[in-house]
């Protein structure tokens, strides 16, 4: 008996022992995570080295903004240990963007809204700045929010009132200034306050109006107590002078909640959001990174589309065009190679075939070059349908 309890002892310590050598192979974190083995090798100049090789850092916005959000699921899509890493940054907003992709050491690319560098051009602050630029994508279009009393019906009626515009590093102020000088509006009483406090300072009677311009659902707006139902969201009309550079948009209830009633909508105005880098030389080791991006980011894109990611990746459309701006060549390489021009091209041949005036084209750089006129009227084509129905 005490023999036989002996061996059963024995096997029992046997058999744990294989178990905890099986499941120490298995859950040993050092063999499933990159992340934890190079931690484990710290110190080595291969670490370092592997590192920061495939790295691309990208800033983006300031805490509870679209930006910030974007970056986060680029980070989480794109991850692949040491062959990509998306590392995102929180940054200050559009024009402090705009800084850091020029100037700031170790950062790829970031985004900014397509306003923000004509804004810089023609206060004289940058000369062929967007020679400095190129684009990845054009991304969603980031919408006017302008919380208001009641009593406020339109953007006419904050003529010269307290309006707060968020911080000078940001791009909600370049928009707001913008519209308002379009608009002949007077914008002298403007507030440079952050969102927060402003919308506190709202409630309070110590602001006329609050303006933020971010894609929709912007979360601060969103989370914005409307005690007692005294706010609301203004209309923005499409006004003739904003349709140079703006495109027209909805909010609706299902958006805000809090301040739109059931079933009503307001109309505003949008403008393109943009995912840019530096202009880097073909033979450098940054333009090698952002190549590496672009692959891992097009390859991957309709994975974005879908839950559990931003609303606004469905407003994405990576082949749209970005009129004054120089697309990054990889990118445009891919683009022409792989089937998001293939299908337009496909769709361009039909047209080809039933059109009168086709028969008017001659020559395959004739052809060609209609070709991508018909793309930039398509890309833009579709962006305003999307725009004029809300679609997300």
């Amino acid at each position: 008996m005490t023999r036989f309890s002996g061996l059963a002892a024995l096997a029992a310590i046997m058999m744990t022992a294989a178990f905890s050598a099986h499941a120490a192979e298995e859950y040993d974190p050092a063999k499933v995570s990159d992340s934890l083995k190079a931690i484990f090798q710290f110190g080595s100049a291969q670490t370092k080295q592997a590192l920061n090789a495939n790295t691309v850092t990208m800033i983006t916005g300031t805490i509870g903004g679209t930006y910030v959000q974007f970056g986060a699921d680029l980070s989480s899509v794109l991850d692949e240990g040491n062959k990509l890493r998306v590392l995102p940054i929180v940054g200050r907003g559009s024009v402090q963007s705009v800084a850091d992709i020029l100037f700031l050491q170790g950062v790829d690319l970031g985004v900014v809204r397509a306003d923000t560098l004509d804004y810089l051009e023609r206060k004289g602050f940058a000369h062929d700045i967007k020679k400095q630029f190129t684009y990845v994508t054009k991304l969603y279009n980031e919408e006017m929010q302008v919380i208001a009393p009641l009593s406020v019906h339109n953007l006419r009626e904050l003529d010269g009132k307290r309006v707060s515009v968020d911080l000078p590093d940001g791009g909600t102020f370049v928009t707001a200034l913008t519209t308002f000088e379009r608009l002949g509006l007077n914008a002298s009483n403007f507030r440079y306050v952050e969102q927060r406090i402003a919308m506190e300072r709202l409630k309070k009677g110590e602001l006329d109006a609050v303006i933020v311009v971010g894609g929709k659902p912007y979360k601060s707006v969103s989370n914005f107590v409307n005690d007692g139902g005294r706010f609301h969201l203004v209309n923005v009309d499409y006004e003739r002078p904003l349709q140079t550079d703006y495109l027209p948009a909805t909010l609706t209830s299902k958006d805000y909640p809090n301040l739109i009633a059931e079933g009503d909508k307001v109309d505003t105005i949008a403008v393109p959001a943009v995912l840019a880098a530096y202009n880097w030389a073909p033979n450098t080791d940054r333009y090698r990174k952002l190549s590496l991006f672009v692959d891992a980011f097009f390859s991957k894109f309709p994975g974005f589309q879908k839950p559990p990611f931003h609303p606004k990746w469905k407003e994405v459309s990576l082949s749209a065009p970005l009129a004054g701006w120089q697309r990054f060549p990889y990118a445009k390489q891919w683009l022409e190679t792989h089937s998001f021009e293939g299908s337009a091209r496909d769709r361009f041949d039909d047209f080809m075939k039933q059109s009168n005036a086709a028969k008017g084209v001659q020559s395959d750089a004739d052809r060609e070059a209609l070709f991508k006129q018909f793309q930039a009227w398509e890309a833009e084509r579709t962006g305003n349908t999307r725009a004029q129905t809300g679609q997300r």
